[in-house]
C-alpha cells in the first residue's frame, strides 16, 4: 500500500517532466521520491514509451510494462497534445509554476511548440531547463539519436566489458543494465539539485545540457585514467581487475566465488585461509602492484588451491575471517535476501484502482528528511483534470472542450 509519509526535502519543488523512457524520467523520480511534485506530460493516445516495453505486462486494465513501473512513481500524469497550439500553451502554462523543466527531445525539437529554453524563459525568468539528448547540445553529433545500447559501445564501456578476444565468448559485451541511461539520470538530478541551490543563493535559473555519451565516458573512471596518465590501453578481462589482483570469480568444486581482496593485509590472511601461506611471502606477489604484474603466475597457483573448496564453505571461512567475498545471486535472490529486507528497499504500493505493486525505493537513507512514496506509477493521463483543475482552475466546461478537441486525454 502506499504509505502515508512527512513532506520530503523537495516539497514545495515543482518539476514539469516532458521526458519519457528512461534517462530523464529516472531523473524526476530521483526528485520526486525526494518531495517534489512531480507533473509528467505525455501525448494522448500513446503515453511513454515504456509502457509497452514488455513483456511482462500488469494484468490490469491500463497493460502497462513492469519496465515503466520500476521509473515513474511520485508522479502525476497528464497527457496533452503538444502540437496542439492550446496544448503547447497549457504546457507553457505549467512551465511557468514550475521550478524546473526535464525534456529529452532531439536538439531544438521543442522550439516549435514555443517550449525551448529561450521561450520558457521568457514566462520563468529563473527557471531550471534541463535538457537531456544522445550526444549534448554542441558537437558534430548533436543532432544524432542517442540510446543506450549504442552509447555503451560508442564510450569505450563495452570494449572493457566482456571475456577477452580469443577466449570461448569473448568480445565487446553491454552491462545488463541500461547504465548509460541510468547514470545519467543520476546525474541530472545531481546537477538539478546543483542548479536549484545556485538559484537560492542568486535567484537565477539556468539551463543543464547533459549527454548520454559525455556522462559515461566521465565514468570510465579508473580505465580512462590508466590510460590518460599511465599509457596502459585497457581491455576486456572477463570479470577481473585491470589493477588489483585476486579480484574476481573462482571455480570451487561445486560452484563459483567471488574473490574481491582490495590491500596486502587481506591477500595475506586469504592466503593463509586456503592453504597457501607462502605465497604472501613471494616477493612477486607480496605487494599489489607485484601481484598486477605477475598475475597469471599468481593465479595458476590460487585456482586449483580454490578449486578443492566447495562454495559454501569458502564463503563461510572467508566471512568468519572478516574478507570480501560471496557468491553471484540471481534477482529472486537478492530481492528475498535478509541484507535487502533489513534495509527496507522493497515497497509494495497501490495504484489507483487499487492494483498492488512492488517497486525497488531510494537507496539513501536521510536520517532527518528520508525519502517519500505518496503515488505509485500513474496510469497515462489518469491526474490530467484533477492538475489542470488545481494548478490552471481550469472549470469544467473548459476541460471538457479540450477533451472533445483532442488536445488533453484522461486515462488510456
Amino acid at each position: 500500500m502506499s504509505e502515508p509519509q512527512v513532506a520530503g526535502p523537495l516539497a514545495g519543488i515543482t518539476v514539469l517532466d516532458l521526458s519519457r523512457v528512461l534517462a530523464g524520467p529516472w531523473c524526476s523520480q530521483v526528485l520526486g521520491d525526494l518531495g517534489a511534485d512531480v507533473i509528467k506530460v505525455e501525448q494522448p493516445g500513446q503515453g511513454d514509451d515504456t509502457r509497452k516495453w514488455g513483456p511482462p505486462f500488469l494484468d490490469d486494465g491500463s497493460r502497462d510494462a513492469a519496465y515503466y513501473l520500476c521509473a515513474n512513481r511520485n508522479k502525476r500524469s497528464v497527457a496533452i497534445d503538444m502540437a496542439e497550439p492550446a496544448g503547447a500553451e497549457l504546457i507553457r502554462r505549467f512551465a511557468a509554476q514550475a521550478d524546473v523543466v526535464i525534456e529529452n527531445f532531439r536538439v531544438g525539437g521543442l522550439a516549435k511548440y514555443g517550449l525551448d529554453y529561450e521561450s520558457l524563459r521568457e514566462v520563468k525568468p529563473d527557471l531550471i531547463y534541463l535538457s537531456i539528448t544522445g550526444f549534448g547540445q554542441t558537437g558534430p553529433l548533436r543532432n544524432n539519436g542517442g540510446y543506450d545500447f549504442l552509447v555503451q559501445g560508442m564510450s569505450g564501456l563495452m570494449s572493457v566489458t566482456g571475456l577477452p578476444d580469443g577466449e570461448p565468448g569473448g568480445g565487446p559485451m553491454k552491462v545488463g543494465i541500461p547504465i548509460s541511461d541510468l547514470t545519467t539520470g543520476l546525474y541530472a538530478a545531481i546537477s538539478v539539485l546543483a542548479a536549484l541551490n545556485h538559484r537560492h543563493a542568486t535567484g537565477e535559473g539556468q539551463r543543464i545540457d547533459l549527454a548520454l555519451l559525455d556522462t559515461q565516458v566521465a565514468l570510465l573512471a579508473n580505465q580512462a585514467s590508466n590510460w590518460m596518465n599511465g599509457g596502459m590501453v585497457p581491455r576486456r578481462m572477463g570479470n577481473q581487475h585491470p589493477n588489483t589482483v585476486p579480484y574476481q570469480d573462482f571455480a570451487c568444486s561445486d560452484g563459483s566465488v567471488l574473490v574481491a581482496l582490495g590491500n596486502d593485509r587481506q591477500f595475506r590472511a586469504f592466503t593463509a585461509l586456503i592453504g597457501l601461506p607462502d605465497l604472501a611471502d613471494d616477493e612477486r606477489f607480496a605487494i599489489s602492484a607485484g601481484r598486477s604484474v605477475n598475475r597469471e603466475a599468481l593465479l595458476a597457483q590460487l585456482r586449483p588451491a580454490i578449486a578443492r573448496w566447495k562454495s559454501a564453505e569458502l564463503i563461510a571461512a572467508m566471512e568468519a575471517a572478516g574478507l570480501p567475498g560471496g557468491k553471484v545471486n540471481e534477482i529472486p535472490e537478492v530481492l528475498e535476501h535478509p541484507q535487502i529486507e533489513a534495509r527496507g528497499l522493497v515497497h509494495e504500493m497501490a495504484r489507483s484502482d487499487g492494483t498492488p505493486i512492488k517497486v525497488l525505493g531510494f537507496p539513501a537513507q536521510l536520517s532527518a528528511s528520508p525519502a517519500t512514496y505518496r503515488h505509485a506509477p500513474p496510469r497515462s493521463g489518469e491526474d490530467t483534470v484533477a492538475v489542470l483543475s488545481e494548478r490552471l482552475g481550469l472549470g469544467k466546461d473548459e476541460i471538457e472542450r479540450l477533451l472533445a478537441a483532442g488536445v488533453i486525454a484522461e486515462t488510456l
